[in-house]
């Protein structure tokens, strides 16, 4: 039986995670809905206007925080199992092999079914879920480390792998395909899949080993012997010393990502500090947005969790793969009965727009998402712990 300050333990983990699903859906209208005034990155300050630039900006936090919160919920899954007189370590170890394998599955087919659509698609995007899933194999073979090793590795990799950066392979090197999995933004032939197939590694994957084995190694923080003020303040102290080591090297501006650029207004100079990179995830992009989000999760923990997103963090999976068929949907409605709006494409005019169509998408998901939550909750241990 669960006791009060461990039910909210658990509250505090769906909540963040229900708030970065409700920000990657304001992200995503904004792929479907403004895609005329794409947003590459990094996001170019010349061209790029205030409002877009800070719509954007919110979507950073999702990522990092569906990564971090996978390696947590591992541990997590490794204490039932201890709790179950079972091997802990083998038994996790399973279960993130099977569950990556079924992300990048689903990567490959409904996800990008619901971005490109057509069956046989001549470019298949590695995004998000890739990554996850991927990096839950990875965590599969690390989470027998022992903890300090966990630590150490898990932050010579986000802070490190700039290192790298100048290594580089062309497309016809045997190393090519593998590097641009781990950490170039490339695109794959796929050729000997399909005729003309190719893939883009929209997400590279190493900095993503490294988040996913702190949120393993951060796991002990939730054991039943650690006190919740210990937690609350080893979170605390974590996010706000994330923030203190961002300010710091974006002050240098000699390391953890590209140099800011000089800005003649002080938005412009707020906005030169905060465009950080997300592709792949640099070392101060971590910092801005793990730091934020460990203080947003000691902040949730110490008061009521926030039922809404508590329920949409409970079925990510089952969210994720539902708000984009809906949006699809949308987009194809709105097209056939408007047209072309901007371009070749249906699209808004306005940013104020993109917030509008998620603020009323997201409570229009939220039925759905709470009675398949209450389902999952009944089939504990079956197919739904997928989604």
């Amino acid at each position: 039986m669960q006791t009060a300050s461990q039910t909210q333990r658990i509250a505090a983990i769906d909540t963040l995670r229900g708030v970065a699903m409700a920000l990657m859906l304001l992200d995503h209208v904004r792929e479907y809905f403004y895609l005329h005034h794409q947003v590459v990155d990094p996001m170019n300050l010349d061209t790029t206007a205030p409002a877009l630039f800070f719509t954007r900006l919110a979507s950073h936090f999702c990522a990092p925080v569906f990564v971090f919160l996978t390696g947590l919920g591992a541990w997590c899954y490794g204490q039932k199992m201890a709790a179950q007189d079972r091997d802990e370590r083998r038994e996790t170890s399973r279960y993130l092999a099977t569950r990556g394998i079924f992300l990048i599955v689903l990567e490959l087919t409904l996800i990008n079914l619901a971005w490109s659509f057509p069956l046989l698609p001549k470019m298949l995007y590695l995004q998000v879920i890739w990554a996850i899933g991927l990096s839950m194999l990875a965590l599969a073979a690390l989470l027998w480390l022992p903890r300090n090793g966990q630590w150490l590795l898990g932050i010579a990799i986000v802070a490190g792998h700039h290192l790298l950066d100048g290594i580089h392979f062309l497309p016809e090197q045997a190393a090519y395909p593998l590097w641009a999995i781990l950490h170039d933004r490339s695109i794959i032939e796929l050729n000997w899949l399909a005729e003309g197939l190719k893939a883009r590694t929209s997400y590279p994957l190493l900095p993503w080993i490294g988040i996913i084995l702190l949120g393993y190694a951060s796991g002990p923080l939730y054991s039943r012997a650690t006190a919740p003020k210990e937690r609350q303040l080893w979170l605390t102290r974590a996010g706000i010393g994330m923030l203190a080591l961002f300010v710091a090297l974006r002050g240098l501006n000699v390391y953890g990502d590209h140099p800011r650029a000089p800005a003649a207004s002080l938005l412009g100079e707020a906005m030169a500090w905060l465009n950080v990179t997300k592709y792949p995830p640099s070392f101060l992009f971590v910092l801005f947005t793990l730091g934020l989000a460990l203080l947003l999760l000691a902040r949730l923990e110490k008061g009521r969790p926030w039922a809404f997103f508590q329920t949409l963090g409970r079925v990510p999976m089952f969210f994720y793969v539902l708000h984009l068929y809906v949006l699809r949907g949308l987009y194809l409605a709105l097209t056939a009965v408007f047209g072309a709006t901007q371009g070749e494409r249906f699209g808004f005019n306005a940013v104020w727009q993109i917030w509008l169509m998620a603020a009323l998408l997201l409570p229009a998901l939220y039925p759905l998402c709470r009675r398949f939550a209450d389902y999952k909750r009944q089939q504990a241990g079956g197919w739904t712990s997928y989604f």
